[in-house]
């Protein structure tokens, strides 16, 4: 089977199951790794699929942004599990530890399974069937930078089998946050996925999705509602979609200023009244608009989760449906080894 006939399976089945990808097709981006924007934390997703300034002792939140991993995460250990759209299979697992009392580190291993791919040959006859996967391996390290500062870094090594080709990239994610908790205010900038490949499939290469996003998070007086917003995609203003309509007309390009805006914009609700639970729930513009041309549903854009501790255990949950016909679930469990 030609190299090109099975990248074009491999990014098309893609294409199909990451919300993350659909704007890049319709726009004609070319860049891969995509996979590397969904996030393995429920707290993440359930608080729209972006956040990276929400301040709390889950390991999994450093998932967006190095730099909220600190010595109060020592000895933590988190697993995650997402069933996404068609038969893609995620899974996670990281553990933190303390470097002295200002500083940490972690490492983790993510993996994306997009299920069984029918192969063709260069005319068209199908050959069987492969099923192609990413992993990413990364190391974490943080330390704090003042009182209220602190910054960290993570580096990830991605390789990717497709059949019988594979490919490596690395890439870093740089991250600086001020939390003042006396205002329960959070602010975090982080620039994503700075990288390359060091072996390609073929002689095509494939770029990173290099991303900078801005994210504020502030509790609502003395309320236990923490308000987050997340802007993502700052390095590009423009991002277009397409608008089928009521399919009765041609469908149309949305190209205007205030869609622009919201596309960029994730905005959740973080409630956790005690130490022992926590709710969320976000609205997520861009993957709604993503999501235009499949069917959505009125729940599309909007995400849901909860948390519980449970002994020794935390245990969290999101649920999304970004259309009728795929509703995505995210398991979490962590602890930490401190409280056995």
């Amino acid at each position: 089977m030609k190299m090109k006939n099975i990248r074009h399976i491999a990014a098309s089945s893609a294409l199909l199951l990451l919300p993350a990808m659909t704007l890049r097709a319709q726009t004609g981006g070319s860049t891969a790794y995509n996979f590397l924007d969904v996030s393995t934390s429920a707290r993440i997703y359930g608080l729209g699929g972006a956040n990276i300034s929400l301040v709390d002792d889950d390991l999994l939140l450093t998932d967006q942004n190095p730099s909220l991993l600190g010595p109060e995460m020592s000895n933590s250990m988190a697993f995650s599990y997402m069933r996404y759209i068609g038969s893609s299979n995620f899974a996670a697992m990281k553990y933190a530890h303390s470097a002295g009392e200002r500083a940490a580190w972690s490492f983790g291993v993510q993996y994306f399974g997009y299920g069984d791919i029918k192969s063709a040959d260069a005319a068209g006859n199908i050959t069987g069937s492969f099923a192609p996967k990413d992993l990413a391996f990364s190391g974490s390290f943080s330390h704090n930078l003042g009182e209220r500062w602190r910054g960290g870094f993570n580096i990830k090594f991605i390789y990717s089998a497709y059949d019988a080709y594979s490919a490596l990239a690395i890439a870093t994610d740089l991250g600086v946050n001020y939390f003042d908790e006396e205002r329960g205010s959070s602010l975090s900038l982080v620039v994503s996925n700075l990288g390359g490949q060091i072996k390609r499939f073929a002689e095509h290469y494939d770029r990173l999705p290099v991303d900078l996003r801005l994210g504020w998070s502030k509790q609502l007086g003395a309320s236990p509602v923490t308000l987050s917003i997340t802007a993502t995609n700052l390095l590009k203003w423009k991002l277009p979609y397409i608008d089928p309509k009521d399919g009765t007309e041609e469908p149309r390009m949305v190209n205007k200023f205030l869609p622009n805006l919201f596309r960029h914009l994730v905005f959740g609700l973080d409630w956790k009244p005690n130490d022992n639970f926590y709710l969320d729930l976000a609205y997520n513009y861009k993957t709604r608009t993503d999501m235009s041309t499949f069917q959505r549903s009125f729940l599309s854009g909007f995400s849901v989760g909860a948390g519980v501790r449970v002994r020794m255990f935390q245990v969290g949950l999101a649920v999304a449906q970004p259309h009728r016909s795929a509703t995505t679930l995210m398991l979490n469990i962590s602890t930490n080894f401190f409280d056995f």
